[in-house]
């Protein structure tokens, strides 16, 4: 069985390979990126199968070795290296090949509002934006702020495998704690909501302009000299689905459109993958977790200076390290949790 999932994975490489440098293919702007995705993921797995191949013929030589009247304690020695050696490759090869998010690789446009709490979930969405732009910073990825305001942040965060790494934080994030403002000292109870969307290339969505209503309007709130005083807030809307989407942090209303047509793109294309997994694989989004904004994912209780992620029941004792952007615990058992629920549902296919 691994050695036909070898031969597929090396036979299908070299066809990415010649692909990619196929001038026909690079022509053309929606299968070169395809290819180039695939290529990418192809990358590590087609490493594996090379790897299993050389200590496949380890063991061969070691057995003959054996089967000559050799240096038996050595053959063995290195026999059993080899077997070693294939046993975590063909584990490490189960683990490469299992279907993945297709949007992992892709940025994302994260947008964060404050939800039940009044006041304080304003407050608690600033804290969120400050928590995930640390996050991002720290793994070496680019921050751009969207349109950024009291109680709401739109951000993208930019960089290869943005995606695969920010999913985890789509949900409701709840917090408990005294607001400065409350005089008793009483615990309250405040959420955001967190929407992680794949950024979509325009090969991915493709918007016709002849289906969006654009409205310009005066800009209003902080944002200097040009607010109140020129048309630079744009809204766009996609009439079509509904979706709405409003931008006014620029100066410029050509930016305000560029940037609202950007996470326009996000939302139809997370609308267009959701409607394809329902189709497709019903029970899908059970196995791996919906990121639905309504689910309660995280509780950050202050007065214990805990923080404990209700998906995988992990509970990190350093709140303030979590609130500085130090995710990566709990994003490392999110990760292996999906894994070994696609492991167990791909073991599960007829």
């Amino acid at each position: 069985m691994i050695e036909s999932l070898v031969t597929q994975i090396e036979a299908r490489f070299a066809e990415l390979s010649r692909e990619i440098t196929d001038p026909a293919v690079i022509a053309d702007r929606e299968r070169y990126a395809q290819t180039g995705r695939e290529y990418s993921r192809l990358e590590q797995p087609a490493k594996l199968a090379e790897a299993w191949r050389r200590a496949t013929d380890d063991a061969a030589g070691a057995q003959e070795l054996i089967a000559e009247g050799g240096d038996e304690a050595e053959a063995h020695e290195m026999l059993a290296h080899a077997r070693g050696q294939l046993e975590a490759i063909e584990e490490e090869l189960r683990l490469a090949m299992v279907e993945s998010d297709p949007n992992d690789d892709k940025n994302v446009i994260i947008e964060i509002q404050g939800g039940a709490g009044g006041d304080e979930a304003g407050l608690w969405a600033g804290d969120c934006y400050r928590m995930l732009t640390r996050y991002a910073e720290r793994l070496g990825f680019a921050v751009e702020p969207l349109e950024l305001s009291e109680g709401k942040y739109t951000f993208a965060v930019k960089g290869a495998g943005a995606y695969s790494v920010f999913k985890f934080e789509g949900g409701t994030h709840r917090v408990q704690r005294v607001p400065e403002t409350e005089s008793q000292g009483r615990i309250h109870t405040s959420t955001s909501t967190v929407a992680v969307l794949p950024e979509a290339e325009e090969v991915d969505i493709k918007i016709d302009q002849n289906d969006l209503q654009v409205d310009v309007y005066r800009s209003s709130g902080p944002g200097g000299q040009s607010v109140n005083t020129t048309d630079s807030a744009v809204r766009i809307t996609h009439k079509p689905t509904g979706v709405v989407v409003s931008m006014q942090d620029e100066k410029s209303q050509l930016q305000n459109r560029e940037k609202a047509l950007r996470v326009l793109r996000a939302r139809l294309y997370e609308r267009a993958m959701e409607e394809q997994n329902a189709e497709i694989a019903a029970d899908r989004r059970s196995q791996v977790g919906s990121g639905e904004r309504s689910e309660k994912i995280r509780t950050y209780n202050f007065p214990d200076r805990r923080v404990t992620d209700h998906r995988v029941k992990v509970t990190v004792h350093d709140l303030d390290a979590v609130l500085e952007g130090q995710l990566n615990e709990l994003t490392a058992a999110l990760a292996a949790d999906e894994k070994s629920r696609l492991l167990e549902a791909q073991a599960a296919k007829p």
